[in-house]
């Protein structure tokens, strides 16, 4: 393996675990919200579906 093809393989790994921490800070802020509020913006109906969850 080419020492550029571990970097690009160590930078994409970075950016995977960057992502999964964006997603899970985002869940937990909107899980803070209000039920009302969370209705409103259609939380998490449209995650679901975005993510293939059913319910």
């Amino acid at each position: 393996m080419s020492r550029f093809s571990l970097l690009a393989a160590m930078r994409h790994y970075a950016g995977r675990i960057r992502t999964i921490r964006n997603e899970i800070r985002t869940e937990r802020m909107l899980g803070s919200l209000s039920p009302q509020m969370r209705a409103d913006i259609g939380w998490p109906d449209r995650y679901g579906r975005r993510h293939g969850f059913d319910g």
